[in-house]
């Protein structure tokens, strides 16, 4: 028989299982009703928000926009370091605490950590974590371009691209680059095949313009799984005007700058068997000095010479004007005879010193500067052979643009 006083203590007993039950199940459950509740003690969550470009685990992450930026509140570290080595990574905070960057551009195909940390305004912390890898090289792909940042150009460079791989999206990847002259003038891209995109006006750059050139291709798709890595913005100025005409005929070349002759000077153009191409072509290397082989522009073993002088480059297949020493000195065939194998050659002497006419136009010359050949029996230059894009019309030139 159960007395009153046993039913009670059971039902105390019940009760404090109850409650116990209670108890661990407010703990399985954690604070998370805690911090709702309103409770003076209850802790808050930091209103900061740390946001890290690359997502955590991506494996292609850009080269050039990963960084670090906070909402409502300050970053206070931020530490990027090489995935395996741990070799630090150097960036900043920026001096109003919202965002990090590296100072320098990553590598492709490189895995990275970055741990990151800031606090809101009532000091609270908050905390972020990834482990990404960038773009491969095999899934990107770069151009290389002339002419470079700030330099000094004449009136007939154009801006040229050459890419490392084939561009099967022409559009997308010229659309990501815009070139624009402060003079004005229209400049439209051209395709030279699916590697090579060329820009320029319809007539030569207006001396003392200044070019930009906004290259936006990070992230752009160039060909199925290949983006792009670059983005930057790239200005270089043009110069005087000079166009020096060579008249095989003659056997003279005319430098005009800006309009104005500055001198006539005798040359020796390519011989009757080793004609010089005719047409417009841009100077796009210069060397005070530069072996000359024969076997690499198909002369075999023709000629060999460690030492020309005074080489500026016309064409991708070999065509320079250049200093030459090595001349009859009995028979200078300067002003009077071609005796090269396509060249344009002006007297000089062995060593690029003194005062020579070839050591005169290097010096009065720039990278960019147009030197036509007229009255060759050669063909015209083709287009793509070097920076020789003003052989083709403009009508032809505007065809070949994707956009």
């Amino acid at each position: 028989m159960t007395t009153p006083d046993i039913t009670a203590r059971r039902a105390l007993g019940a009760c404090a299982a109850l409650m116990v039950g209670a108890l661990t199940l407010t703990a399985c459950g954690g604070n998370a009703n805690a911090s709702n509740s309103g409770g003076k003690d209850s802790p808050k969550t930091s209103t900061a928000k740390i946001a890290i470009s690359a997502k955590d685990g991506a494996t292609d992450a850009s080269i050039n926009a990963t960084g670090v930026k906070v909402s409502d509140g300050r970053l206070t570290d931020v530490k990027m370091t090489v995935a395996g080595s741990g070799q630090t990574v150097p960036g900043a905070i920026s001096t109003d605490g919202r965002s990090w960057k590296p100072k320098q551009q990553l590598e492709r195909g490189t895995k990275y950590q970055i741990a990151a940390a800031a606090k809101d305004a009532d000091g609270r912390p908050a905390a972020a974590n990834a482990i990404f890898t960038t773009v491969s090289s095999a899934n990107s792909f770069i151009g290389t371009y002339t002419p470079d940042n700030g330099s000094t150009v004449g009136v007939g460079m154009p801006v040229s691209f050459t890419f490392d791989k084939s561009i099967s999206d022409k559009k997308a990847v010229q659309s990501h680059i815009t070139v624009n002259s402060s003079s004005g003038q229209q400049v439209v891209g051209h395709w030279f095949g699916d590697r090579r995109l060329d820009f320029r006006p319809q007539e030569y750059w207006k001396a003392g313009s200044k070019v930009t050139m906004n290259i936006d291709l990070d992230g752009v798709q160039g060909a199925q799984g290949v983006y792009g890595v670059q983005k930057k913005t790239v200005s270089f100025t043009v110069g005087r005007s000079q166009v020096s005409t060579v008249d095989v005929n003659t056997e003279t070349m005319t430098v005009v700058r800006d309009g104005q002759t500055l001198k006539t000077m005798p040359i020796s153009a390519g011989s009757p068997q080793h004609t010089t191409y005719n047409g417009q072509m841009v100077i796009s290397e210069k060397f005070t000095q530069t072996r000359m082989n024969g076997s690499t522009v198909g002369f075999g073993g023709e000629y060999d010479i460690p030492d020309v002088p005074h080489a500026m480059r016309l064409t991708t297949s070999g065509t320079f004007i250049h200093g030459n020493y090595w001349y009859n000195r009995g028979n200078p065939p300067f002003g009077r005879q071609g005796t090269s194998h396509g060249c344009v050659g002006l007297a000089d002497v062995q060593g690029a010193q003194g005062d020579t006419p070839a050591k005169w136009f290097f010096d009065n010359s720039l990278v960019g500067d147009v030197v036509i050949v007229k009255n060759s029996p050669d063909s015209t230059v083709s287009p793509d052979n070097g920076l020789n894009g003003w052989n083709m019309s403009w009508s032809a030139w505007t065809a070949g643009s994707a956009v």
